[in-house]
C-alpha cells in the first residue's frame, strides 16, 4: 500500500525527556512497520531537533523525499502532560517548521507521480489556512486516493466548521469518544449522544464510510453501513498514551486496506493501540508477533 502522510513533526516534551512524534510521523512509522510505502510530507526546523528528528524519520524507515527543512520557524514541539491513567494534554507551539511546508507545482508534480492510494491527514497542521489549503492541493492532484481523517482535536488548534470541511473528503474518519460527544454537541443535534447517532448525523452531513471511535482501555466501536460493532479493548499498565491512537489508526488502516474482516480490523488496531500504551513514547519498539500474541491470549475473555 502507498500512503501520502501529511502534517505535524514535532517533539514531545516530556519534563527533561524528549520523545519523537506527531500524530502523522507515529501513523508513519507503524504503517512503514506493517509493510505499506510511507511518504510524509512535512518540515523541519534548521536546528539541533530537526537534525535529531530527520536522522530518527530515516531510521524508522519512512521515506525522506518529501520532508523539507527550513530556517523560517524551529521544530516543532508539544508539551506534554499526563494524568493518573496516562491521557495526555498538550501545549503547541505555533507556528512551527511543519507550518511552513513549500508546496509549489514542481513537488505537487513529484507527488501526483507516487500515486498514493491512501492519504492520511489530522486536524492540527491544516487548522492554520495556509495547511488546509495545501492538503486540499494535495486532494486535486491525487483524486483516486482515498483519505484518512484522523481528527486528534488539540486545544487552541481547531475549529468545527474545519473538522466539517475535512470530513467531507474522508472515506475513514477515527476520533475518541470525548471527541465524537464534543463535535455531537457542537453541532447542536437535539438528541442525547449516542456513537449510532453521532455517525450516522456526520456522515449524512459531512462525509465519512466509516467511522472508527476508540474508547481507550475499553476498545473501540466501528460504524459502517448504519451498523456499530463495539470491540473490547485489551488489559494494559499504560505508562503514557502518546501515540496510541496514532498506531491503532495504522493498525486499522492494514487490515481494512488488506480486505480483512471488520472484527479482526479492529482487534488488530486495538492490540497495536495497547502495546504502544504500555510503553515510553509515541513510537516505540513493537512487532507483529506481539500484537497476535495479546490478540490470541484474550481468545473467549
Amino acid at each position: 500500500m502507498r500512503i501520502l502522510s501529511v502534517g505535524e513533526v514535532l517533539w514531545d516534551v516530556f519534563g527533561d525527556k524528549e520523545f519523537l512524534g506527531g500524530a502523522p510521523l507515529n501513523f508513519s512509522a507503524s504503517a512503514r512497520r506493517l509493510g505499506s510505502t510511507v511518504m510524509l510530507l512535512t518540515a523541519v526546523g534548521a536546528d539541533s531537533r530537526g537534525s535529531s528528528a530527520s536522522a530518527a524519520i530515516r531510521e524508522l524507515g519512512v521515506a525522506m523525499d518529501l520532508i523539507q527543512t527550513t530556517s523560517a520557524r524551529s521544530t516543532g514541539t508539544a508539551l506534554v502532560t499526563t494524568d493518573k491513567q496516562g491521557n495526555a494534554s498538550f501545549v503547541i507551539d505555533r507556528p512551527a517548521a511543519f507550518d511552513r511546508v513549500e508546496l509549489d507545482d514542481s513537488l505537487l508534480s513529484t507527488v501526483e507521480t507516487l500515486h498514493p492510494q491512501w492519504i492520511y491527514y489530522g486536524t492540527l497542521a491544516q487548522s492554520l489556512e495556509q495547511g488546509e489549503q495545501r492538503l486540499m492541493s494535495l486532494l486535486r492532484v491525487n483524486p483516486d486516493a482515498r483519505c484518512f481523517y484522523d481528527v486528534n482535536l488539540r486545544n487552541g488548534h481547531w475549529n468545527l466548521a474545519l473538522v466539517q470541511r475535512l470530513s467531507k473528503a474522508a472515506s475513514i474518519i477515527k476520533l475518541n469518544e470525548d471527541e465524537a460527544k464534543k463535535l455531537f454537541d457542537l453541532s447542536a443535534i437535539s438528541a442525547s449522544y449516542s456513537i449510532d447517532l453521532f455517525c450516522q448525523f456526520w456522515s449524512l452531513h459531512y462525509g465519512g464510510e466509516i467511522f472508527c471511535i476508540t474508547q481507550g482501555s475499553q476498545g473501540c466501536t466501528v460504524w459502517q453501513n448504519s451498523i456499530s460493532e463495539r470491540y473490547s479493548g485489551f488489559p494494559t499498565k499504560a505508562i503514557d498514551t502518546v501515540g496510541a491512537g496514532d498506531a491503532f489508526a495504522a493498525g486499522f488502516l492494514h487490515g481494512h486496506a488488506n480486505d480483512w474482516p471488520i472484527s479482526q480490523t479492529a482487534k488488530f488496531a486495538n492490540a497495536l493501540g495497547a502495546i504502544v500504551a504500555s510503553r515510553a513514547g509515541a513510537i516505540p519498539a513493537w512487532t507483529v508477533d506481539e500484537c497476535l500474541q495479546v490478540i490470541a491470549s484474550n481468545q473467549g475473555k
